[in-house]
C-alpha cells in the first residue's frame, strides 16, 4: 500500500460558519480551529476539514455548470427530523429520495442524510462521495493507490473501503471536472492521502494515471486523479 486516506477537505469562504454547522448537526468533535482550517472528527476517528477559500464559488446542484464534485453521505436514524434541524441551523433543502434527503450546507456544498437503523444521536459518516465520468475506473485508481478494497461496483457507482473509511464514486455522465487553480472551474474539495515517502508516492500515483501539478512543498505535493479531481500526497 502506497498511500493512506487521511481526510477530505472542503473549500469555504467562512470556515467557522460551515464547520460549526456540521459540528451542530452531526455531533462530531471539533479538533482543529485556526484561521485557515476547521476540522471535525467522528467517534470512529474519521476526519473532515474545511479550508478557507475567500473566493469560493458555491456549487449549484444538480447541474454541471458549477458542479458539486464531492459530497458527504451522513447516516441517521431519522433523516426527516434531522433535515428539519439542519434547515434551522442554516442548510437548504434540495431534494427528497426514498431513504435520503439532499441538502446544501451554509457554504453551498450538497450533502445527503441517509436512513440507517441503529444510529444514535451522533451521525455516522458513511462515505465521502466523488463524482466521476467513469465511477468504476476512478474507484479502481484509488483502490490501487491506497490499498482499499473494492466493495461494490455497479452501474450507478462504486465503493471502496478500508481501515473503517469509505469512498463512494458516483457515475455522472455529463461530468464537468475542476481545472484547479482556474477560478472559472474551481475545485470544491480534495482528498489528503498520507505517504511515507513523497517520491515513491508520486511514482505510484503517476503510474496509475495521476498528473502532478505545479504546487506543493516539502511535506506535500498536489496531483489530479484521472477524473481531474485535485488531491494531495502528504508526508
Amino acid at each position: 500500500m502506497t498511500a493512506r486516506l487521511d481526510l477530505a477537505i472542503f473549500d469555504a469562504a467562512d470556515i467557522n460558519r460551515v464547520g460549526s454547522f456540521y459540528a451542530g448537526i452531526t455531533g462530531w468533535d471539533v479538533v482543529r480551529q485556526d484561521p485557515d482550517r476547521f476540522g471535525l472528527r467522528t467517534p470512529d476517528g474519521q476526519e473532515i476539514e474545511f479550508q478557507r477559500a475567500p473566493d469560493h464559488v458555491a456549487p449549484q446542484w444538480p447541474g454541471q455548470e458549477h458542479p458539486q464534485q464531492l459530497h458527504l453521505d451522513l447516516q441517521t436514524a431519522d433523516p426527516r427530523a434531522e433535515a428539519g434541524r439542519a434547515v434551522g441551523l442554516g442548510a437548504t433543502r434540495l431534494a427528497d429520495g426514498p431513504t435520503w434527503i439532499t441538502l446544501a450546507d451554509p457554504a453551498g456544498h450538497p450533502f445527503d442524510l441517509c436512513q440507517a437503523d441503529g444510529v444514535g444521536p451522533v451521525m455516522r459518516l458513511f462515505a465521502v462521495t466523488i463524482d466521476a465520468p467513469d465511477a468504476s475506473a476512478l474507484a479502481h485508481f484509488y483502490a490501487d493507490l491506497t490499498g482499499m478494497a473494492l466493495s461494490y461496483d455497479g452501474l450507478e457507482g462504486a465503493l471502496i473501503t478500508g481501515d473503517g473509511k469509505s469512498l463512494m464514486f458516483q457515475q455522472v455522465d455529463d461530468y464537468d471536472p475542476p481545472r484547479w487553480p482556474d477560478p472559472a472551474h474551481p475545485q470544491q474539495a480534495h482528498l489528503d492521502l498520507l505517504v511515507d515517502d513523497l517520491d515513491t508516492g508520486e511514482a505510484r500515483a503517476v503510474e496509475l494515471g495521476a498528473r502532478r501539478l505545479g504546487a506543493g512543498g516539502e511535506r506535500f505535493r498536489v496531483f489530479t486523479d484521472p477524473a481531474g479531481h485535485p488531491f494531495c500526497l502528504v508526508r
